[in-house]
């Protein structure tokens, strides 16, 4: 029989219970977070109820080929930041003279969560665009779209880089390339708001095959939940 000696033992248990307290100390940060992007999702429906589909990752300008700003200014007035809507000039784009000084009043919901950034008006909060996922560059999307189930798709995700809130950037997906890289605020997984406006927490370590059902809104992939970590 294998034996260890009491050192090392209890050199394990105690790095155990330094990992275990660490999680346990996120919790309230993994549940701001969770909030953040329930409010979010819930503002991303009100834009669907107002306007017939959810607003575009990035608004392009009337020419259809200059990008603007993001969703995220689009949603603006559904997150009870309406004055704050009024203020940007809509048929400019996000880092114009005017706009760009928009940037230091970025919403409270938008904010990391946990540690200091390095820039104060950047979010981790994205959407996955492209390659069948819930958003198209260029195309609007609509409820009727996601055949796979709003409650099977994701609509917006922790990424690990985080962007400028207005800036229209987000996570490009292509089912023929690794997938994006997230989870930026917490070390062992994501949280990610559903379709349906639920919100889940989900590990590292899990399937990617099921991690690209979650993200794809038609692609007719059977979503097993009891498999997800």
């Amino acid at each position: 029989m294998l034996r260890f000696p009491r050192t090392v033992l209890a050199a394990g248990i105690v790095l155990a219970s330094v990992a275990g307290a660490s999680l346990h100390a996120q919790a309230p940060a993994k549940m701001k977070s969770s909030n953040n992007l329930k409010q979010l999702a819930l503002a991303m429906h009100l834009y669907h109820d107002k306007f017939g589909t959810f607003p575009p990752a990035t608004v392009y300008g009337k020419d259809g080929k200059t990008p603007l700003y993001s969703w995220r200014v689009a949603i603006l007035p559904f997150i009870e930041e309406d004055r704050l809507h009024k203020e940007f000039k809509l048929d400019e784009p996000w880092d114009s003279e005017h706009n760009k000084k928009l940037l230091e009043k970025m919403p409270k919901v938008y904010a990391p969560v946990t540690g200091k950034p390095k820039e104060k008006d950047t979010t981790h909060y994205q959407l996955f665009v492209g390659g069948g996922a819930m958003f198209e560059d260029k195309k609007k999307t609509r409820f009727p779209d996601i055949t796979d189930g709003t409650s099977n798709t994701i609509m917006i995700v922790e990424a690990e880089e985080p962007v400028q809130w207005s800036k229209p950037a987000d996570l490009t997906y292509d089912p023929k390339k690794a997938l994006p890289k997230l989870g930026g605020l917490f070390k062992d997984g994501f949280n990610a708001a559903l379709g349906d406006g639920s919100v889940r927490f989900i590990r590292n370590g899990n399937d990617e095959a099921l991690l690209r059902a979650l993200i794809t809104r038609s692609g007719g992939e059977i979503v097993d939940f009891k498999k997800l970590k």
